[in-house]
C-alpha cells in the first residue's frame, strides 16, 4: 500500500462522521509521514498534560526540585483573569481518590503520574502551579512547537467565558513526542521516564484500542464535550516505533468518532507492519 492510499483510506473513514480530524502520523525507521489538517488549532483538553510532564522534567534536570520532593494536595487555585480562587469538583474529574486525602502529601512524581494515566485535574491545576503555564509554552517553542499554547490549569470558569483556553495542532504534538521518542525532551533518561509513565496510560479507546496486544502506546488522551483526542508513540515488537496524532472537535455522535479514530489508528499499524499489502 502506498501512503497516498492510507491517506485516503483515512480521510474517507473520518469523512463518514460529522466533526472536524486531524491526523499527524509518522513512521520513525522510515521517516513516512502522513499529514491531514495538522496546522488546525483544537482545544487541547487534557493533551497539554505531555507538555506541562516535560516541563517538570526540564525543571527538575535545572535543579528547581526534584520528583521526589513533596506537596500537600489542595484544591484552592486562582483563576489567571483575576486571581480569585476557585476549585475543581471531584465529579468533574476523571481521578477522584486526591479528593480523599486533602491535606496530605505526595510526591511530585506521583502528580505527574496521577496527571498522565489517570488524567487528574487535581494533580494537574497543582503541577502548573508550580511550573508555571507561560514557561510550558516557552518549553514547548524551544522544541520546536510553534503553536501549542498552555495558559492555564483545568475548570477555570472565568477564563473559559474569556476564551482563554490552552490550544494545540496535530503537528505540534507529532513533533514533541518524535522528541521525546529519540531522546531529546531534557535527555534520554528523562524522556524514557516520561515514556514509561505514558505506557501505563489507562484510557485506551482510540490509539491502542484495535492494535495487537504486544503493541505498546505511550500516550495520553484528552476529551472535553464534542471533542476527543489521543496522542503518543506505538511501539512494535521488532522494535519500529511512529509517533501518531489523532485529533477531533464539533462532534455530534462522539462514540462513533473514537470508533472511527481506532480504525484509522489500526490501518496506520497495518501500513507500518505489512508495507507491501
Amino acid at each position: 500500500m502506498t501512503l497516498n492510499k492510507l491517506q485516503d483510506q483515512i480521510s474517507s473513514r473520518l469523512a463518514e462522521q460529522p466533526g472536524d480530524f486531524a491526523v499527524a502520523f509518522k513512521d520513525l525507521t522510515t521517516g513516512d509521514t502522513l499529514l491531514i489538517n495538522d496546522q488546525a488549532f483544537f482545544h487541547a483538553a487534557s493533551t497539554m498534560k505531555t507538555p506541562v510532564m516535560i516541563e517538570v522534567y526540564k525543571q527538575a534536570a535545572a535543579g528547581t526540585f526534584t520528583l521526589n520532593d513533596s506537596f500537600v494536595l489542595k484544591n484552592e487555585f486562582k483563576s489567571i483573569v483575576d486571581s480569585s480562587v476557585f476549585s475543581l469538583n471531584a465529579n468533574d474529574d476523571s481521578e477522584k481518590e486526591l479528593y480523599r486525602h486533602l491535606g496530605e502529601k505526595r510526591t511530585l512524581y506521583n502528580l505527574v503520574y496521577d496527571m498522565i494515566i489517570k488524567s487528574s485535574n487535581l494533580a494537574t491545576n497543582m503541577v502548573i502551579e508550580l511550573v508555571n503555564a507561560r514557561n510550558v509554552t516557552q518549553t514547548m517553542r524551544q522544541l520546536g512547537a510553534k503553536r501549542i499554547q498552555v495558559l492555564r490549569g483545568v475548570e477555570d470558569s472565568k477564563a473559559y467565558e474569556k476564551g482563554f483556553n490552552n490550544v494545540t495542532t496535530a503537528h505540534d504534538l507529532m513533533v514533541i513526542f518524535e522528541k521525546m521518542a529519540k531522546g531529546e525532551i531534557v535527555d534520554s533518561a528523562s524522556s524514557q521516564a516520561m515514556i514509561n509513565i505514558l505506557l501505563n496510560q489507562q484510557f485506551k479507546e482510540i490509539i491502542p484500542a484495535r492494535l495487537p496486544r504486544d503493541v505498546k502506546v505511550a500516550h495520553k488522551t484528552g476529551n472535553i464535550s464534542h471533542v476527543q483526542h489521543d496522542s503518543g508513540i506505538v511501539f512494535l515488537p521488532n522494535g519500529r516505533k511512529y509517533v501518531l496524532v489523532l485529533l477531533s472537535k464539533n462532534l455530534q455522535k462522539e462514540e462513533q468518532a473514537i470508533k472511527a479514530m481506532a480504525d484509522v489508528s489500526e490501518m496506520i499499524y497495518n501500513y507500518v507492519s505489512n508495507p507491501d499489502k
